[in-house]
């Protein structure tokens, strides 16, 4: 097991940094993504988010999402992707990326960061990953994180 770590560790603003640990993203019974060169993103209070690069996730398996768009304070405007399963299911807004990121982020232009919560399995190293609490945001929770994590009831205000 790796060393634990705390989420409350995690700075603010946020650390973004390269990982080699091997990330998979499994819907509709088929691999759309998977990659040992992503990059995370640490922020006090949530558990990782994985940006895979695009040349890592499987041709045809999203597509843009219509919706409005958000803004992260760290990150700059998010763009959204529905991600297509290999049987056919469509899971709306079930990706997202930083077209234009922010200075100190540009590692992960081209990179986009799935919604585990929504997908069929998301893994880390072998091991399925937990979706952050509450549906917002987008971080992977697996054994070696110490939380709590914001997202759920009553952590709006942290």
């Amino acid at each position: 097991m790796a060393t634990p770590e705390s989420v409350w560790d995690y700075p603010r603003p946020p650390r973004l940094e390269a990982t080699a640990k091997l990330l998979r993203v499994v819907f509709g019974g088929e691999v759309i993504a998977e990659t040992s060169r992503a990059h995370r993103v640490l922020e006090t209070s949530h558990p990782p988010v994985y940006y895979f690069p695009l040349a890592d996730i499987r041709e045809g398996t999203l597509i843009s999402s219509a919706g409005r768009a958000t803004f992260c304070e760290w990150k700059g405007n998010a763009s959204y992707f529905d991600v297509l399963g290999g049987d056919g299911r469509r899971a709306e807004r079930a990706a997202w990326a930083y077209p234009e990121p922010s200075a100190g982020f540009e590692a992960i232009r081209g990179a986009v960061a799935f919604y585990p919560a929504v997908l069929d399995e998301c893994t880390v190293d072998g091991e399925r990953v937990e979706p952050q609490p509450g549906g917002f945001y987008g971080g992977w929770v697996t054994s070696d994180l110490i939380g709590p994590f914001k997202g759920g009831p009553g952590s709006a205000g942290w």
